[in-house]
């Protein structure tokens, strides 16, 4: 298994020799406006995208939900329309509306190209901000000769996300972390204590960090993360990928 962050919660992912893009957040830096009642205020995405796509070499996209950070204008504009599109039910028609062929959602359980693909659930927030945030989903994947991947999505740390580790015992978790959150509430994605609870509740299982530095909600910077990582003895079950950089397990 190849995971590799292009930007935010944008990955390829390597599974059973697919290439599956995870997440498409495709514009140039500046192109979007500042989420709203956030702390700071410029504009998204902070930060361009190096890394050129081919997208001949894609082979599927797998979408978490349809956030503009997660899926904007640029990737519905330039994604091929006939490459495979995995998501979950409640984005299902809009995608065909927006004229992608081949899309399939995941209700619990699908099976594509040799990877068994089950859907989670997770909390992006807490309170009234989770409900207007829903729905998002996390996926695990799972193929023969090959780690177990567990996608959280955007989720906080919370009962679902507990229940999906012991459920599953994933050997690799890739968690959106960078404690994103507006000017009033609690982060609606995982904090620096978040991630640790992870590595608690999967000792076992390989961390990766992802979603910082990219858009102007996300306040906890990789820095912050791997020192807070440091000090409870984490590091070295945590991967904190740069953007473009390759981790392979």
């Amino acid at each position: 298994m190849e995971v590799q962050l292009l930007r935010h919660a944008t990955l390829i992912v390597t599974l059973n020799k697919k290439k599956v893009l995870v997440d498409p957040m495709l514009g140039g830096k500046g192109v979007m406006p500042p989420i709203q009642n956030s702390p700071t205020l410029q504009r998204n995405p902070l930060v361009e995208l190096r890394i050129p796509l081919n997208f001949q070499n894609i082979d599927g996209i797998l979408l978490t939900h349809t956030h503009h950070d997660h899926f904007d204008e640029t990737a519905i504009e330039k994604l091929p329309k006939d490459k495979p599109i995995i998501c979950q039910p409640e984005d299902e028609d809009n995608l065909q509306r927006l004229g992608f062929l081949k899309v399939y959602s995941v209700t619990d359980e699908l099976y594509w190209q040799g990877i068994t693909i089950n859907r989670t659930s997770g909390q992006h927030g807490t309170g009234e901000i989770a409900k207007k945030m829903a729905p998002v989903s996390g996926y695990v994947l799972q193929t023969e000769g090959e780690p177990s991947l567990y996608i959280a999505g955007d989720t906080i740390y919370c009962e679902e996300v507990a229940s999906t580790l012991l459920k599953y015992q994933p050997n690799v978790i890739i968690v959106n972390a960078g404690g994103a959150r507006f000017i009033t509430g609690d982060p609606i994605t995982m904090s620096e204590q978040d991630v640790v609870n992870v590595c608690r509740q999967a000792q076992k299982s390989k961390v990766i960090a992802v979603h910082m530095e990219a858009i102007n909600h996300c306040l906890v910077s990789r820095k912050a993360l791997y020192m807070c990582l440091e000090q409870e003895r984490l590091v070295d079950q945590v991967f904190i990928p740069m953007d473009g950089e390759k981790i392979i397990l």
